[in-house]
């Protein structure tokens, strides 16, 4: 065998070696595409009696902003910090923003502590308004089994006052089941799961000390 024909099989055993090597980096998917919600379920406790109200104020949830790269439905992940990747198969049924509002009115609402839990934009005027900024939801595969991050920060805003009652920076980790996007999407939903509940707690503090 030439020196030649010699050269030119180790570049094209390199450059197999490579393709391969970048195929196996990000998480395994399927060509199929798969589509998937958050939904959490939460076993919310009345005190006063299943679907008893307890609160007299109205509370208005504004759309969370998300931070750059997570306005958008594609699920996110990243292999390490700062890079941040999106799966090719895999997507929300709609962006985590749209989604988490619909959740918080859902479940705050459960809670019985307000008249009514509404979300933006609305015509029945409310005493307070819950905004949310800074939200992150992501896939990460810095160790094994990989975890999902769910971050945001809450502002619960007094109407009648105009004045800013309390700030608050929630960030829940969770490990996956598998390593893979469905994994990820379970392990998101245990994520927001303990947001809210967390989320819920703090907004009692914030009303009771605020009185």
């Amino acid at each position: 065998m030439t020196t030649q024909r010699i050269r030119i099989l180790g570049i094209v055993s390199l450059t197999l070696l490579l393709t391969i090597s970048a195929c196996s980096l990000g998480p395994p998917e399927t060509t199929a595409p798969r589509t998937y919600f958050l939904k959490p379920e939460i076993s919310w406790t009345n005190p006063h009696g299943y679907g008893e109200r307890i609160g007299t104020t109205v509370l208005l949830i504004s759309q969370p902003k998300p931070q750059a790269g997570f306005d958008t439905a594609r699920m996110a992940y990243l292999l390490r910090p700062y890079e941040l990747n999106y799966y090719a198969f895999n997507q929300w049924a709609d962006t985590p923003a749209r989604m988490l509002q619909q959740i918080l009115v859902e479940n705050l609402d459960k809670t019985g502590q307000w008249r009514a839990v509404l979300q933006t934009p609305g015509s029945v005027p409310a005493q307070y308004r819950l905004d949310c900024d800074n939200l992150v939801l992501e896939q990460q595969f810095f160790s094994r089994p990989s975890r999902v991050r769910l971050a945001l920060r809450g502002q619960l805003f007094d109407s009648r006052q105009q004045a800013i009652l309390g700030t608050r920076y929630f960030e829940v980790v969770e490990s996956a089941a598998s390593d893979d996007a469905y994994g990820g999407a379970v392990a998101a939903n245990q994520a927001t799961a303990r947001l809210l509940t967390e989320m819920a707690e703090w907004l009692n503090t914030v009303l009771r000390d605020g009185k």
